[in-house]
């Protein structure tokens, strides 16, 4: 798992780069689906984009519902770490992940103007915490493993043979490396875009690897028996660590507090990210009724109707665990399978123009030469083919309807819907991106898009 975490956050940076560069010449609120409508060949490009727009918005939906039930994890297991009697059950899940979900649109329709400033709080908050929980469980640990056991041990529960339990360990890795994306959904309610927006998104990246890393090599030194920890009647492992390092309920709620709030407040930021992610595919009409969900609210600025949807479809994804455990453990799967596969649509869409002869100069404040620039394109993408390959593979054999992996099913699904509704509607009404004329390189007096033009107008300026 350590070594498979380092080999990933090399390879998620060699897909943050290009994107980064993308988010850099073209920041609208559309991320990768606006992306693909400006490198792909013309012939192809509305299509691609409109099916990527469908890929970005589940994977987005499912990361907000995933988010929600991993906060309200915390806070049950750290509510039966102090009453043991307290048996933790699945509706008791929901209803706190509906909790958080609602707390986050709250934030998000009345305290909209102070989402930048919780954006850097949280970034204050987050590496601090991180310094006080790696300090004190390794301070406090006096019966940590050895090196060999971090480092060279290899355990392998999954019922696999060990080239399969090591891509599996990969894709756990996959899932703490992902979201990076989401500055370029904030482009259009931020200032200096095109240079702030792919700062932020390496920075996701790196910051997310060095911290990410150093938290799990700590957890490694300080985990006892990894059964009993696997099987903790918290339903969180790090809570079991925490408190088996610290020895004191009252210092593992302390702890695991630090990181719960990190994790209720990423359910806001997903959520905001979400929200203008389907607003502007409604303002392209990608969505049906897109006109109802691009409506901005003239005094806030918010696209309340957008928010609202994103918070009733993570209601009802978060709801699927009231009925079966293995079919919440799909919208978790998706939700990193819809960012890979949007990813991987923006990455090839480059390629392809480069391909046919459609070639996009991006010249932005944040690009690399074309050679560099098409390497890191050329390993970002066969990583990302590779992960959203495997995402699919059942965790454990032999394979049970309980063990079953459904994300190609529920995969297979979305992009039925997808290119059913681009039959039937898009390929009638989707305009393509807002910014299309932006994207060419036009004058945007034809077309504006809001505070996206603006920026261009400014850049020309």
């Amino acid at each position: 798992m350590v070594f498979s975490f380092i080999g990933v956050s090399l390879l998620t940076l060699a897909v943050a780069i290009p994107m980064a560069e993308m988010c850099s010449m073209y920041p609208v609120a559309g991320g990768q689906y606006s992306w693909v409508a400006a490198l792909a060949p013309p012939k192809v490009a509305r299509g691609l984009s409109y099916v990527t727009g469908w890929f970005m918005l589940i994977g987005l939906l499912a990361m907000g519902a995933t988010n929600n039930s991993i906060a309200s994890n915390f806070v049950l297991g750290m509510a039966n770490l102090v009453f043991p009697e307290f048996e933790i059950q699945r509706w008791h899940t929901v209803l706190v992940a509906w909790l958080v979900a609602f707390l986050s649109t709250a934030v998000n329709l009345w305290g909209s103007h102070f989402l930048h400033k919780i954006s850097k709080g949280i970034l204050i908050w987050n590496v601090s915490s991180f310094v006080i929980v790696t300090a004190t469980i390794l301070a406090m640990n006096d019966h940590k493993q050895p090196a060999p056991f971090v480092f060279q041990d290899f355990q392998n529960g999954t019922g696999f043979g060990t080239g399969m339990a090591a891509i599996i360990g990969v894709l756990q890795a996959c899932f703490g490396m992902c979201c990076y994306d989401a500055p370029s959904h904030m482009t259009e309610e931020m200032k200096s875009a095109s240079k702030e927006a792919p700062k932020a998104i390496i920075l996701a990246v790196v910051l997310g690897a060095i911290t990410g890393f150093a938290f799990l090599v700590t957890l490694c030194f300080c985990i006892g028996d990894i059964e009993a920890t696997a099987n903790t009647s918290t339903g969180v492992p790090v809570i079991q660590i925490i408190y088996d390092s610290t020895g004191s309920k009252a210092a593992t709620c302390v702890l695991s507090s630090l990181i719960s709030v990190i994790v209720i407040v990423a359910g806001n930021n997903i959520l905001a990210e979400g929200s203008r992610a389907v607003y502007a595919f409604a303002r392209d009409n990608g969505l049906p009724f897109s006109k109802f969900f691009s409506k901005v609210d003239s005094k806030t600025h918010v696209p309340v109707n957008a928010v609202l949807l994103t918070l009733v479809v993570q209601l009802a994804l978060d709801a699927i665990e009231f009925g079966t455990t293995t079919g919440f453990q799909t919208v978790i799967a998706i939700s990193t399978e819809g960012f890979y596969l949007s990813y991987a649509m923006a990455l090839i869409s480059r390629l392809a123009g480069y391909y046919t002869g459609h070639v996009v100069k991006l010249d932005g404040p944040y690009s690399f030469s074309v050679p560099v620039s098409i390497a890191f394109n050329i390993i970002g993408l066969l990583f990302l083919l590779f992960a959203a390959i495997t995402f699919n593979f059942p965790s454990e054999y032999p394979v049970g309807h309980e063990s079953m992996n459904y994300t190609s099913a529920a995969i297979g699904v979305v992009a039925l819907i997808s290119i059913v509704t681009w039959i039937t509607t898009g390929r009638k009404h989707f305009s393509g991106p807002g910014a299309v004329s932006f994207l060419s390189g036009e004058n945007t007096a034809t077309r504006n898009v809001g505070r996206a033009a603006e920026h261009v107008d400014e850049k020309k300026t």
